[in-house]
């Protein structure tokens, strides 16, 4: 397989999007795996920022000042914009989602539309310091697959997922019915979410990935820590990794 070094390649990547070029920081592609990039607003065109949620804003000061970021899964780019405004981060927001996508460009966020189940080949080995993927893991289909694309191109990783041995979750499915909750709203026939993991099922697959855990939080409903038997009383778990080795 051919390595790719990280490196200035905004142009490469603005000849094969389908709409606005890259913004700086440029970051390396190939056409057969560029996504649809779109550039950030000017400055004075952006939304006032909106206060991070509780959980948002524990995740942010994980990260370091000036820290390179991709934040898989952006959503609106909420806490990529509060990363760059607020502690002089980089990056970019991958999301498929059209009105998300949108969303980021107001924000100041440079973003990629992408559907993540198809890798992470648009980047190059260690081209970002920190990887983000908050709430999106459970959805993807090839989940170990996309650990270690995150592993490959980021130097650490912070991911979150609904906490599915959450107590609430365990009196639901021993009554019979699979559960609904704040963390996990949706009904078995209309839910997005494909998987469904507790704090230590992913303790095995993050070491299995080749991730040494730096630490994990598990935060209640109003994203809080929980510090008494989190793998029950946490909705919401929080792993910050690093590739070992």
């Amino acid at each position: 397989m051919t390595t790719r070094t990280a490196g200035p390649s905004a142009a490469h990547l603005a000849a094969t999007a389908t709409s606005a070029t890259i913004a700086a920081p440029a970051v390396p592609a190939t056409g057969a795996t560029a996504g649809r990039a779109r550039s950030a607003l000017p400055p004075a065109a952006r939304p006032p920022l909106r206060p991070l949620r509780t959980d948002l804003a524990f995740i942010a000061d994980w990260i370091a000042r000036g820290s390179r970021v991709l934040d898989l899964g952006c959503g609106d780019g909420t806490l990529l914009a509060h990363l760059q405004r607020e502690r002089g981060c980089t990056g970019y927001g991958i999301d498929r989602d059209d009105a998300k996508v949108a969303a980021c460009v107001r924000n100041g966020v440079n973003v990629i539309q992408l559907d993540l189940d198809h890798g992470l080949g648009l980047f190059g080995d260690a081209s970002f310091d920190t990887v983000v993927q908050l709430q999106s893991l459970q959805a993807m289909v090839k989940v170990e697959r996309n650990l270690r694309e995150i592993g490959r191109v980021g130097r650490e990783a912070i991911i979150s997922f609904p906490n599915f041995g959450f107590w609430q979750h365990r009196v639901a499915l021993a009554l019979g019915r699979m559960p609904v909750s704040e963390s996990l709203p949706y009904e078995w026939y209309d839910t997005p979410n494909i998987r469904c993991a507790t704090i230590r099922d992913f303790e095995v697959l993050a070491r299995k990935t080749g991730f040494e855990i730096l630490d994990c939080v598990a935060l209640d409903g109003h994203g809080r820590p929980v510090t008494l038997l989190p793998n029950l009383l946490g909705t919401l778990a929080v792993f910050r990794l690093r590739k070992a080795g």
